[in-house]
């Protein structure tokens, strides 16, 4: 362990700069920072696995700052442990447009930033899917390339929100010991005293998650090091260990208090705290020695990672794993959807979309060893097992599905987790209705660009009995409006395999594959080669001469438009389908190609079982939608498609009078 004395000098550069920079911007959060200083640089110095210079190195211990308004102290340890992506320059630019040091961490911006934290709770739970994807890649691969730690520092604030609940429940139960929770134990939030709020007693809460509970001064670095040293022991037991800190260390008026959390000290209460520090150097400056100290923390992992390297080169499995890292398996996936594509082609199959894609995920898994599944406790109605699958748990990390409980929420961040970690393409699923419960987790996967898959079932008001508290009419349009994210609503197995390809395929777009409860007929009955679902919409059936009408729809509501289509030509009226199993992918294409896909017609028609928001641009100005207004029923769902006018007759009846004033 080093020295007492260079280790405070250390911590102290942390607090020095954190300060600085929040100065510096007039805004930010000092107080975590200068309260965790000594906990991250003991964590830093003596126990994480690291290479400033191998930023990349897979196995590298993962460091979390779930209590993402803290982000200075991240900054600040990547300044000083030698990451190039964090200059002085970019501490001095904190919170400013274009830095890479922004409010709170992004992923992307740096190396060395793990994951993008600030909602509070969410690196907590992405942690778990750290820990997760280390357990089972560990499994497949061996100690040798697969060994490494994810700590978390989280605050109050993360322990409070409802997803730690759910995230530290399923740690413990799956046995993740390779997960060390430091909690800022200082009992203060942004209103005050932690005690206006929370009487948790945290230690008991832990217990019966079954994680390990150890407890230090924050401001100790013995003690840092014995808890740490301790928790790392236990491999059979997530720990937890409570760090008691005071908030904003070291300002002798501020620190203890909810003042030091957001703000600024100011110029006088700066010139205290460099004072109580003993840190007498200008702003931003950090005397030649400490940081020299900091350097070789930096580095002092290069022979471990060296010897790392060469081992992951050494034989077969080193290739296989490094293949795992790199994801390359689009020639494999695509031949298998292709295959796939020309059975159906030959055996044409009306099912259910959920069990569309059970069937896709079947053809994937033997050929994507990538993909990881499970479902929040709805295994059976998602349709997101299949036959090949052994179970992820504690006494079988080899497993490739998880049962994640009701825990929507920890599920969707815990993917987030997994996905970032690399080596693992993660999916889960749940009804499509509680995406309200994942949301945080879904546009987080949208920000950080992560391969994500979400496999929301019971699309519509086509699931019926069980009513309007299970039936997602706004949720389509709630979820389109997240940039960066695809939404697959398809109409038949084949576009629910094709889908699954690009979903499999994407680089930095999460999917969500938006799927039927009731049977849908098979209506691609040409095998193509090509993605026709990769422009989000295409035609499906061409009209028989200059199309009067178009029809556009989507999922189930396209046997509908099919049905009005096939009627209106007897009748005489020229109608075109077209199927847009993606309205996102659709609206990135631009106006020629959605012109192109009208051709010329006098009306344009959506029909989707959710509401008008989003389509206005596939229809244009003068378009017209049929669709949900207000909240479902409980009905059978035929009963329901009549009820609320979404059906061929209504599609039919619209487009003649439409002619008729055209």
């Amino acid at each position: 362990m080093s020295t007492p004395s260079n280790l405070t000098a250390m911590a102290n550069a942390i607090r020095a700069l954190s300060m600085d920079a929040v100065e510096a911007a007039n805004s930010g959060h000092p107080g975590m920072p200068m309260g965790m200083a000594d906990v991250a640089t003991v964590l830093f110095s003596n126990h994480l696995k690291f290479s400033a210079n191998n930023p990349d190195w897979s196995d590298r211990d993962r460091f979390i700052l779930s209590a993402g308004h803290g982000s200075m102290l991240l900054y600040s340890l990547l300044h000083l442990t030698g990451y190039k992506d964090i200059s002085l320059e970019e501490i001095k630019n904190f919170r400013q447009l274009g830095s890479k040091t922004a409010g709170h961490p992004e992923f992307g911006h740096a190396k060395g930033i793990e994951t993008t934290t600030g909602p509070l709770g969410q690196g907590f739970a992405n942690a778990v899917g750290f820990a997760m994807a280390e357990r089972h890649l560990n499994a497949e691969f061996g100690d040798t390339l697969v060994d490494h730690m994810s700590y978390v520092i989280a605050g109050d604030g993360c322990l409070m929100e409802g997803i730690s609940h759910e995230a530290a429940s399923f740690a413990g139960h799956l046995k993740l010991g390779k997960l060390i929770v430091l909690f800022d134990d200082n009992g203060i939030s942004i209103d005050g005293s932690t005690d206006i709020t929370t009487s948790d007693d945290i230690t008991q809460r832990f217990l019966s998650y079954g994680w390990q509970v150890l407890e230090c001064d924050g401001h100790n670095h013995q003690q840092i090091d014995n808890a740490l040293s301790e928790a790392k022991l236990d491999s059979t037991k997530p720990s937890i260990i409570r760090c008691k800190t005071q908030i904003g260390f070291g300002s002798p008026n501020r620190g203890g208090t909810a003042k030091i959390h957001g703000a600024p000290l100011g110029n006088e209460e700066m010139i205290l705290t460099r004072k109580t520090l003993n840190w007498p150097h200008e702003p931003f400056m950090i005397p030649e020695d400490i940081l020299s100290d900091w350097r070789i923390v930096g580095t002092k992992c290069d022979p471990q990672y060296s010897e790392w390297q060469q081992n992951a080169k050494a034989d077969d499995i080193g290739a296989a794993f490094s293949k795992r890292l790199e994801n390359t398996y689009e020639a494999e996936i695509k031949k298998a959807i292709s295959e796939f594509k020309q059975e159906l082609n030959a055996n044409p199959q009306k099912i259910a979309t959920r069990v569309a894609s059970q069937n896709s995920i079947e053809v994937l898994l033997t050929v994507y060893p990538s993909l990881f599944g499970g479902s929040a406790d709805l295994t059976g109605s998602n349709n997101t097992k299949v036959s090949e699958h052994t179970i992820f748990s504690a006494s079988d990390y080899k497993g490739r599905y998880i049962h994640y409980g009701v825990r929507e929420h920890a599920m969707a961040a815990a993917m987030n987790g997994l996905a970032l970690h690399g080596g693992i393409t993660p999916f889960g699923g749940t009804f499509l209705v509680f995406t309200d419960y994942c949301r945080p987790a879904i546009r987080l996967s949208a920000l950080m660009q992560q391969k994500v898959i979400y496999v929301m079932t019971h699309d519509s008001i086509g699931l019926g009995e069980d009513g309007p508290t299970h039936q997602p009419v706004e949720h389509l349009a709630a979820l389109r409006v997240i940039p960066n994210l695809d939404i697959f609503r398809p109409c038949d197995i084949v576009e629910t395999a094709e889908a699954w390809e690009l979903a499999c395929l994407s680089e930095s777009t999460p999917s969500i594959l938006a799927l039927s409860r009731q049977g849908l007929p098979q209506l691609r009955l040409d095998y193509k080669a090509d993605n026709l679902s990769a422009k989000g919409g295409y035609i499906l059936r061409e009209a028989s001469t200059s199309p009067k009408i178009t029809l556009m729809a989507s999922g189930s509501e396209v046997m509908l438009a099919e049905e009005a289509r096939s009627q209106l030509e007897e009748k005489g009226i020229a109608t075109r389908l077209v199927s847009v199993p993606c309205l996102d992918r659709l609206l990135q294409q631009g106006n020629d190609y959605i012109e192109h896909l009208h051709g010329g017609a006098s009306a344009v028609i959506a029909i989707e079982a959710g509401l008008e928001t989003g389509w206005s641009q596939a229809i244009g100005a003068n378009g017209f939608f049929i669709g949900m207004s207000n909240f479902g029923a409980s009905a059978p769902a035929a009963e329901l498609y009549q009820h609320f006018g979404i059906t061929t007759k209504a599609i039919i009846d619209l487009a003649q009078n439409q002619l008729k004033h055209a």
